[in-house]
């Protein structure tokens, strides 16, 4: 599936660049060409290896800004060479809170889990230790 998205350098929010990018569940980080990151004043913060087809590779990853359905967020993102396809990732999607409605073809509101710490010597009904 594909969505249009804003992407923006964190440091100057006031400029959007519009991109087209493949919703990929399959991948972990978002890619976007160099060319549009450093247009957008964007920097490398590491250098990190991957795993591709035929092989590995190694890209620059840094942060960029990221609009998705109105909101903004800050996600990694990897600097795409030339013939990268531009994606939107899991940890894009995690940290915006969305996922893809496979059926309709669209994103949509994650339901959200949240690991609640909780007293259990309070709440079982015996006496009993585990």
């Amino acid at each position: 599936m594909k969505v249009r998205a804003g992407l923006y350098n964190p440091a100057q929010p006031d400029k959007v660049v519009e991109v087209e990018a493949l919703v990929d569940t399959g991948a972990v980080y978002s890619v976007v060409r160099r060319d549009v990151l450093e247009q957008l004043g964007v920097k490398p913060l590491e250098r990190r290896r991957f795993k591709a087809f035929g092989g590995y590779v190694e890209r620059d990853v840094g942060e960029a800004g990221l609009v998705l359905l109105g909101r903004r967020r800050v996600v990694p993102i990897v600097f795409g060479e030339e013939g990268d396809v531009a994606v939107i990732g899991t940890t894009a999607l995690e940290i915006f809170g969305l996922e893809v409605d496979v059926v309709r073809g669209v994103l949509k509101e994650a339901e959200l889990f949240l690991l609640m710490l909780v007293d259990f010597v309070k709440l079982r009904p015996s006496t009993t230790a585990f």
